[in-house]
């Protein structure tokens, strides 16, 4: 019997050291996991500051590199997801086992939260004796506290303004402080609340009736049309401040011009509209003059339409090469001939995608064969004159003009000759001659693409301007289309202000807020405080007296 028992007792020791052995090769395989997705999850966030510090360091060269950086945003956001959750699970592991030592997940360290956040206190009730001896003589030495970041669902308030009534008891006529001005005529929405709806739909692309339907669930009844209503009236108050902006990108000696696509709404489905702007920008070139931009829409794309926007302009427009520019350029115009200056970023483009192995390799075509050397070679010739540009960006106009005619310009000419001499050498059918005829093709073209040479305040892209449309890319993924010519009025409206301020570094929606609330009393001849960049330097003026 004692055999039996004895042999009973080292089965259930085996039996207990094999589950533990098991117990620890899990929780061995949770940490190893956990460590797994930890290194996928720093890797992916480092090639993600790599690809952001590339951009800011070199510009964005293609439409490839952002759409990558968006890409790897996403990828990040899902490992960082699997990270914590296998990181959680081999915590659970080493519960269990206590003798594996439990993987900790390396975080950075966080940032304290701002000071301009209020602070609520909520004491932990206090023992009212010694945990260890039940003595009631103890004295408080200290506190710790734990901050806990917390959100209160957006409220809603109304505010009532009251104006009382006097009468005088020796000639019994009635005093009364006469009524505030609303932001809107006769209106009943705060400053706040309109510039949060105009926002919402113009710089973060929700539609009106997302909002309402999220409103609604806010316990506030707002419908469509009312919203509708408020942008209407928004447009007519902020008039003024758009016409200013207007004034100040056409007083301009260089501007930047560039259009995209909009669908618009029409009888059978929706037809390819446009919007155009019109982007002041010296800044790198050290131009005093505040950036600013200034859309506009229309229902195609036919030459008339920028014809009319530069109507009154005269001076140096940096674009693509669209043919409906060429009117701004005759010699007889009046008020004067616009000088063409073309964007490098375009010409490039057609060469790199002949020599884009990646984007080849993706098609499934073969490597080897469809790589064009020739393109390539142009490719580096034009990387090699970026980044003689990149050294000089912030300069003066002079330095800039002085440090491209001894560096700039013997490459230029060096690519030109090259392209002259490789052309001669190709069938006209050819895609790489294609891209150069790009270049070297039409009266006047390749002069427009070295006109930067000899005027250091022209850029080598026209990328100010994309950067301007770069919103509207993004939010025609989320109203789909516009529904009316006077829809896309107003949004060329509205994009001119939302996107003035943001190239001005200010937030758009606390800024059309503080507008929309001054601008009632304000004279005519103070409204140029209004503007983005006035705004900005005296609201610094104001904290700085704070």
């Amino acid at each position: 019997m004692s055999d039996a028992a004895s042999e009973i007792a080292r089965l259930s020791a085996a039996l207990a050291a094999q589950t533990a052995r098991a117990q620890a090769a899990e929780t061995e395989l949770a940490q190893a996991r956990a460590l797994a997705s930890c290194t996928d999850a720093m890797i992916q966030e480092l090639k993600l500051e790599i690809a952001k510090l590339r951009r800011d360091k070199y510009g964005i060269t293609s439409e490839r590199r952002t759409r990558l950086i968006d890409q790897l945003e996403l990828q990040l956001e899902e490992l960082e997801a699997a990270a914590t959750e296998d990181a959680l699970a081999a915590e659970h592991a080493a519960d269990k086992a206590n003798a594996v030592r439990v993987f900790t997940r390396r975080k950075p360290v966080r940032k304290p939260f701002p000071d301009h956040l209020p602070r609520e206190r909520v004491v932990v009730e206090a023992p009212a004796a010694c945990t260890c001896c039940g003595s009631d003589r103890i004295v408080k030495m200290g506190e710790d506290v734990t901050e806990t970041l917390e959100v209160i669902p957006r409220q809603w308030k109304v505010i009532q303004t009251v104006r009382e009534k006097f009468t005088c008891r020796a000639c019994e006529k009635i005093s009364q402080p006469p009524a505030p001005f609303h932001a809107i005529p006769r209106g009943w929405a705060g400053p706040q609340l309109i510039a949060m709806i105009a926002f919402d739909k113009y710089g973060q692309h929700q539609p009106l009736n997302r909002q309402s339907e999220r409103i609604a669930r806010e316990g506030i009844d707002l419908s469509l049309s009312t919203l509708a209503d408020l942008i209407g009236h928004t447009c007519v108050a902020l008039a003024p401040i758009h016409a200013l902006i207007a004034r100040h990108v056409l007083d301009a000696g260089r501007l930047h011009g560039d259009d995209t696509t909009v669908p618009l709404l029409a009888r059978g489905g929706a037809k390819t509209a446009r919007l155009w702007t019109y982007v002041r920008d010296d800044r790198p070139w050290g131009g005093g003059a505040p950036p600013a931009a200034l859309f506009h829409f229309s229902t195609d794309r036919r030459k008339e339409h920028p014809t009319r926007h530069l109507a009154e302009w005269h001076g140096v427009l940096q674009s693509d090469v669209y043919g409906g520019y060429n009117d701004l350029y005759l010699a007889d115009r009046s008020p004067g001939p616009v000088r063409s200056a073309l964007c490098w970023s375009h010409a490039r483009r057609k060469f790199f995608e002949l020599a884009d192995i990646k984007a080849i390799a993706r098609k499934g075509k073969k490597v080897a064969k469809e790589i064009s050397p020739i393109a390539l070679d142009a490719v580096t010739r034009i990387d090699a004159i970026f980044a003689a540009e990149r050294n000089i960006t912030g300069l003066s106009d002079a330095a800039r003009r002085e440090a491209r005619q001894q560096w700039v310009a013997p490459m230029v000419n060096d690519l030109h000759d090259w392209m002259q001499a490789e052309r001669a050498r190709m069938s006209k059918h050819n895609p790489v001659a294609k891209a150069i005829n790009y270049m070297l093709e039409g009266t006047g073209r390749w002069e427009a693409f070295t006109a930067f040479l000899d005027d250091g305040r022209l850029c080598l892209t026209n990328n100010a301007a994309e950067r301007a449309l770069r919103g509207i890319a993004l939010g025609r993924k989320s109203w789909l289309f516009a529904g009316s010519e006077r829809g896309g009025d107003r949004a060329a409206f509205m994009y001119t202000l939302i996107v003035t301020a943001k190239m001005n570094d200010i937030d758009p929606q606390a800024w059309m807020a503080d507008v929309l609330a001054r601008l009632p009393e304000m004279p005519v001849s103070r409204l140029p405080e209004l503007l983005p960049w006035n705004w900005k330097a005296a609201m610094g003026l104001k904290r700085i007296a704070a």
